[in-house]
């Protein structure tokens, strides 16, 4: 549907203007939907600032034509700046993560400005900017939000008259009330917060406003109440019972877009990372038994601490399993990295494992076949990557939707969650039998089959995973009133 409400023909060019959240978990799967789209000639142009553009992965060069990149310098903070070159959120501690959304927030104007010279078909919008629906309400351009969510989590989350104001506060007043299914879920779920410390963590995530001055939550609420369409990283074969709970509850058009597989590089492309210390590391992956390899990282976002990284590996020492376990250097660690890790650990393991600091280039490593499992943070980026190639899941979520969307591949039978206690504490012990569970015990046989045909008919599963895109590229071409989940 165009802005005046007609139809669009399959002539027409369709242009969308993408504006994912500064966090690469959310701007790698909105510029993976953006190629996506890109194959069935809708043109995008994608928001983000000139530090973050490099860093996200390259446009295949058959589709360069129909994907441009926009930045937009990040507005600096007069009181207190963000570190040089700090534009995600990766690049800041968790105690600056305020400062980045006033940052964030202050790209309104630039945002507009954009997109009324722009004047595209569509906005397609992440949870955070709530302004883009007064953006596409004053510019008359129609608003979808696009979730890298499942829709479990969203589901937990709720319709948008109780994700704030005084609607939240009946349905969810404190934390206590976060650690059930909620009960507009009319089937068993396991979807829910497991523990105090956790309920306590969500809890302010989706409810403290901050210096920000506006909650996650609020955000959320205005955005799909605003929004024309709702779209997300999911499919109705992973949780078509979620996807429909969702429709129900918000009573808009919601377009799964299937998992947003990474897309199968030339051969050339394959190593691409020829250069040391990654060439050692790859040729040890090559003398690996296949899929017997773990590979344990756990993302940009969470700041691990000493003792979380520690106790990670003291229980992939326990395990006995070989592995490859890349760490983001910490703040707290200087400048020396064998402060890291535990003393001698390194000299344990040698030969049976491999730890690199710093960054990594994780969907070459996954897709290596003596990689066979993950030990990771279940953020979904990472479970789509780690189950196109059907490995199995050991699951240590620590922030966000982390939690719900382990419960939710725990609750379809696809992953192993390592157990915590009430205070969000984890043991080396629970770690190894997590691993051992997954990777060699009988008792996750079935684990392993199931993971394996989720790959097969799901997650790697092209024309299933190329149809959703195409039904939401003929929806962003004509409009449709409705989609039939």
């Amino acid at each position: 549907m165009n802005k005046d409400g007609r139809r669009m023909s399959e002539e027409n060019e369709v242009h969308v203007v993408m504006l994912p959240w500064l966090a690469f978990g959310h701007m790698i799967p909105f510029l993976d939907l953006s190629i996506a789209l890109a194959k069935f000639g809708i043109h995008v142009s994608y928001i983000s600032t000139p530090q973050n553009i490099p860093r996200l992965p390259q446009i295949p060069p058959n589709l360069s034509q129909f994907i441009e990149f926009v930045p937009l310098p990040l507005p600096s903070l007069d009181s207190d700046p963000l570190p040089e070159n700090a534009e995600a959120t990766t690049d800041i501690p968790a105690e600056r993560m305020d400062d980045l959304k006033i940052a964030c927030d202050l790209l309104q104007e630039p945002i507009k400005n954009v997109i009324a010279e722009k004047s595209p078909s569509w906005i397609m919008v992440d949870f955070f900017h709530h302004w883009a629906v007064d953006i596409a309400q004053e510019l008359d351009i129609p608003l979808i939000f696009f979730s890298i969510s499942t829709a479990s989590t969203l589901v937990f989350f709720w319709s948008p008259e109780f994700l704030a104001g005084e609607g939240r506060r009946q349905a969810r007043p404190s934390p206590a009330n976060m650690m059930a299914p909620p009960d507009w879920v009319d089937f068993p779920s396991q979807v829910a917060c497991r523990n105090d410390h956790e309920a306590v963590v969500m809890h302010n995530q989706l409810y403290r406003a901050g210096a920000s001055g506006i909650e996650d939550a609020a955000r959320l609420a205005k955005l799909i109440q605003g929004s024309h369409a709702l779209a997300l990283r999911s499919c109705v074969e992973l949780e078509g019972d979620y996807l429909k709970v969702y429709s129900n509850i918000t009573g808009k058009p919601v377009f799964p877009v299937g998992c947003l597989p990474p897309a199968e590089k030339e051969e050339e492309e394959k190593r691409v990372v020829a250069e040391e210390p990654w060439s050692k590391i790859f040729d040890w992956l090559d003398k690996q038994e296949p899929t017997s390899v773990i590979f344990v990282g756990f993302g940009s976002e969470y700041k691990l601490q000493r003792e979380e990284i520690h106790e990670i590996a003291y229980g992939i020492e326990l395990s006995g399993l070989p592995f490859l376990f890349v760490v983001r250097k910490p703040d707290w660690a200087g400048d020396v990295d064998d402060q890291i890790l535990p003393p001698g650990f390194e000299a344990r393991v040698a030969g049976r494992g491999v730890v690199q600091v710093g960054w990594a280039p994780q969907r070459e490593i996954l897709a290596h076949p003596s990689i066979g499992a993950s030990l990771f943070h279940a953020g979904w980026t990472s479970v789509v990557e780690a189950m196109v190639h059907g490995h199995r899941l050991v699951l240590l979520p620590f922030i966000i939707a982390q939690p719900l969307d382990s419960r939710l591949l725990v609750e379809k039978g696809l992953a192993v969650e390592v157990e915590r206690g009430e205070d969000g504490s984890f043991t080396r012990n629970g770690i190894a039998n997590a691993l051992t569970k997954a990777m060699v015990s009988k008792e996750g046989e079935t684990l392993r089959a199931r993971n394996k045909e989720a790959a097969k008919e799901i997650f790697a599963n092209k024309q299933l995973n190329n149809d959703y895109i195409k039904k939401f590229a003929e929806y962003l071409k004509n409009g449709i009133k409705e989609n039939k989940l």
